[in-house]
């Protein structure tokens, strides 16, 4: 489903050239939840943010259901993105000035769904993050745990095959994180593949497959089911 060979990336100012990737292979397979770790400055987001398609590597192979996906420009990029990969981040990033619903519609705009379908997609996926209460409050009007609950719906509303999460009980209390945890291992085994970047070795304990970086390279894989 997911594979990349040798994959580089380095950052290059005038003063300096940083590798943030070091030939990173590594293969996900579909309906497994993964979690990367490592210490900060590891490669943990920028090898995310290449998985997701939102950057090229420097050098090496990314295969996305076959296809090979590193050379692609942004709005290759995009089009790929769009339906098969939903994306969870610890500051939620949701639109301030959109509301809860308007909110998780936002995907199912970029895919033109027809405004029944919508309708009834984003108030299925409200209500089964328990937010559907709060569908008109503007995102500032809820806690964390509610924000990161409506951001989780966005990510879910098309259907995507992999599910992209960096540090998603980040910013979020124990109560919170553990349920947030527990939605995200709810949509693995319904099918989703998961991929997280968390530091939490609570949280990582609920992937199949442990992936350790050290200095953009994989150093150990451990693997629990």
């Amino acid at each position: 489903m997911i594979k990349t060979v040798n994959l580089q990336k380095i950052f290059t100012t005038e003063e300096v050239e940083t590798t943030a990737l070091n030939g990173i292979d590594m293969q996900i397979n579909g309906g497994e939840f993964v979690a990367i770790m490592g210490p900060s400055g590891c490669g943990k987001s920028t090898l995310l943010n290449i998985l997701g398609l939102l950057d090229n590597p420097s050098d090496g192979q990314y295969f996305f259901y076959d296809h090979e996906v590193s050379k692609m420009n942004e709005r290759q990029r995009a089009n790929l993105r769009k339906g098969n990969i939903g994306f969870v981040f610890q500051s939620f990033n949701l639109i301030d000035e959109l509301t809860v619903y308007e909110n998780v519609e936002l995907p199912l705009l970029y895919l033109k769904t027809p405004a029944s379908d919508r309708k009834k997609k984003v108030e299925a996926a409200l209500e089964r993050m328990n937010i559907m209460h709060r569908r008109n409050h503007f995102p500032q009007q809820l806690s964390g745990g509610q924000q990161q609950r409506v951001a989780i719906a966005r990510a879910v509303i098309a259907q995507p095959k992999v599910i992209l999460a960096d540090e998603p009980t980040g910013n979020l209390d124990s109560a919170n994180g553990l349920e947030v945890m527990n939605l995200l291992s709810q949509l693995n085994r319904e099918g989703a593949t998961i991929i997280m970047v968390t530091h939490s070795p609570h949280d990582a304990g609920f992937a199949h497959r442990i992936v350790n970086l050290f200095d953009g390279k994989v150093v150990t894989e451990n693997f629990h089911i």
